[in-house]
């Protein structure tokens, strides 16, 4: 390998070390030179601010991301005008997955906050995958976690009263945001409640409401959008009736 080479892989292997991307850049079996051919396909530190458009529906589909830094909606226009939030997104999980099928996203992904994430074009991906069976099976296996993430969001959807679907909802950012080394009980909502709403099929009101009540019970506070789960055992015990609860990603 030569000294250029050498000098990239060190160099990548440098940021990426701390990144919540090295699950998905860094297999463990992964040689220096296949380090070095990963690296000349992705292309990394896309930065976006709040608001911007990651892609939107009917865009051609070239690449899937995977976000860096920062957190992502992905939504879609009703026929009356109105936009239904379809997911969030935060380090370390992949948008642009609904665009393999058809060639084109069927959603538009927009920044909730100044972001950054690494472009994945597809073909180069599948062509270097080929190369390298391990990145390819590693892949494979985040695509099919964000496939298990939309079924559990159908269930939520489809099983569970208001108060129900919004503590799964803090109880699954709690998981994500803890599996990704932030703390688990306190965050910040980068969402709006009115998004939470869309996103869960429930009312702006009923949202706040629930909030409201879920700390007047001594469960969370609420200050703005800085949420703490005080007593996350009685948040579970709401739900544990359930078939499932949304798992952690």
């Amino acid at each position: 390998m030569t000294e250029n080479a050498h000098s990239t892989t060190n160099a990548l292997k440098v940021s990426c070390s701390n990144c919540s991307l090295r699950e998905l850049c860094l297999p463990v079996e992964l040689s220096r030179e296949e380090m070095t051919q990963l690296d000349a396909v992705i292309r990394q530190s896309r930065r976006l601010k709040r608001g911007e458009a990651l892609f939107r529906s009917g865009e051609t589909f070239k690449s899937v991301f995977a976000v860096r830094t920062g957190f992502f909606k992905t939504c879609v226009g009703s026929h009356d005008g109105r936009e239904q939030v379809t997911g969030f997104h935060m380090s370390g999980e992949l948008l642009g997955l609904d665009g393999i099928a058809a060639n084109a996203h069927g959603c538009n992904a927009l920044a909730l906050e100044d972001s950054e994430v690494c472009e994945l074009p597809f073909s180069r991906m599948e062509s270097l995958g080929r190369d390298i069976p391990s990145l390819q099976h590693h892949f494979f296996r985040l695509m099919s976690r964000e496939i298990v993430r939309d079924q559990s969001v159908m269930l939520l959807l489809g099983n569970m009263k208001a108060d129900e679907r919004l503590a799964a909802f803090l109880l699954n950012l709690s998981q994500r945001f803890s599996t990704r080394g932030f703390a688990a009980n306190d965050f910040i909502l980068r969402m709006s409640r009115e998004e939470i709403g869309s996103f869960l099929g429930l009312k702006l009101e009923t949202v706040s409401r629930t909030l409201s009540r879920f700390q007047a019970n001594g469960w969370i506070t609420v200050e703005h959008k800085h949420i703490q789960l005080i007593q996350p055992p009685a948040l579970k015990a709401m739900i544990s009736g359930c078939a499932n609860q949304p798992a952690a990603h």
